[in-house]
């Protein structure tokens, strides 16, 4: 599948992108999904309940979590992958930050790369420039097993906006034009700036490139609300519907047909049709 982020998403509507964990140890959902027909089955569901595209990820990147090898990555998600490309429509994002991994992927059909390293790693800015695929540029403040450590920022907005202003001229020099960033909502950041980054989402779009939020069951909605992880579903909501109203372009979540149906409300009454 060829796809291109100006012709596929809609100023009309937020697109949803449906988060599918093979992982056993993901923050939310681990081990939900690690056997093949668990995993066909959540993605079917997520299909029918309106999600846009679907994330698939084998490698945990909660705070603290260990990395796998390659080969045990391409495992996991290999499988899953490959089903959804032959028996699908659905663009498939795959969720890494391994270029072997992205590679095998891209080449098996999956649709956009979303690497939560934001492409530092010059093999992963090639294997993109390979492929020419959409990609998503995601702000992680360190790796995940340091990310939650020592959390500094002079102003985290403006801090933010010059590491994608240096990232996306790294990217487009090595000559990938399709990109979509990612201000990282809980990765290497407090609570505290998480909602600074909701209240000024829009200085993002000024950027010029669309603008995905992952918010989903994040732990700034328990800070907020004071609910555990499998009961943020709501909160994931409120969070979605604000990011939509400030004119994000993609929301990355676990339960579609809930935000599905908030966002559809939120964006018959927010957004100008065209």
């Amino acid at each position: 599948m060829k796809l291109r982020w100006n012709d596929y998403l809609d100023c009309n509507a937020t697109r949803l992108m449906g988060i599918l964990n093979v992982t056993p140890d993901s923050f939310s959902d681990g081990g939900l999904f690690v056997n093949l027909e668990d995993a066909i089955t959540q993605a079917q569901r997520m299909i029918q309940e309106g999600a846009d595209i679907l994330d698939i990820g084998g490698q945990s990147t909660r705070p603290g979590s260990i990395p796998i090898t390659p080969k045990d990555e391409l495992h996991r998600v290999l499988p899953i992958l490959e089903y959804l490309v032959r028996e699908t429509t659905i663009p498939i994002s795959i969720d890494t930050f391994c270029p072997e991994v992205a590679d095998v992927c891209l080449s098996a059909g999956a649709a956009i790369l979303n690497d939560v390293c934001g492409l530092r790693d010059p093999a992963m800015r090639r294997v993109a420039a390979k492929h020419g695929k959409p990609v998503v540029l995601m702000h992680m403040l360190g790796n995940p097993q340091t990310m939650q450590q020592s959390i500094s920022y002079g102003d985290v907005i403006n801090d933010l906006k010059n590491f994608f202003g240096r990232r996306i001229r790294e990217v487009e020099d090595d000559g990938i034009q399709e990109i979509m960033i990612d201000p990282g909502i809980g990765f290497g950041k407090t609570a505290e700036h998480n909602i600074e980054i909701f209240h000024r989402l829009q200085e993002f779009k000024l950027l010029g490139y669309p603008l995905l939020i992952g918010a989903s069951r994040k732990s700034f909605i328990g800070s907020i609300t004071g609910r555990p992880v499998d009961d943020r579903v709501d909160g994931t909501i409120a969070a979605c519907v604000i990011a939509s109203m400030k004119g994000v372009d993609v929301v990355r979540v676990h339960d579609v047909k809930p935000v599905k149906r908030a966002l559809q409300v939120a964006d018959a009454i927010q957004r100008v049709k065209s």
